[in-house]
């Protein structure tokens, strides 16, 4: 039984941990990155949840004979936005994490 004070010490770390994680959580919808594509031309916005929340393009890349190319370039830019959305949100976690492991069995880590 000498082990339990040292159990009930690490719940209450894991609570306040995961209670840190649900306000990270809902910082990281307030935050947004940018994906680019074609020199600047297409911007895909997306925030910290990896939800696209604005997608920008210049009228220069508006071809009409050419959709294919604008579809590649908006395809590319969300791509970038939702990667650097993924690693702000990683970045974000490992910092009220330490470090750990995403996955500790029994967390509930929304988003990753």
């Amino acid at each position: 039984m000498a082990g339990l004070p040292n159990m009930a010490g690490m719940m209450k770390q894991i609570q306040k941990m995961q209670e840190k994680m649900a306000q990270v959580q809902e910082e990281l919808e307030h935050k947004t990155v940018v994906g680019e594509a074609g020199g600047g031309m297409v911007k895909a916005t997306a925030n910290g949840k990896q939800r696209l929340t604005a997608i920008s393009i210049e009228k220069e890349v508006v071809v009409p004979d050419d959709k294919e190319m604008l579809e590649d370039l908006v395809l590319a830019a969300v791509n970038k936005a939702l990667e650097e959305s993924q690693q702000l949100a990683a970045s974000e976690m490992a910092k009220v994490t330490n470090g750990m492991m995403p996955n500790i069995p029994g967390l509930n880590l929304p988003g990753l």
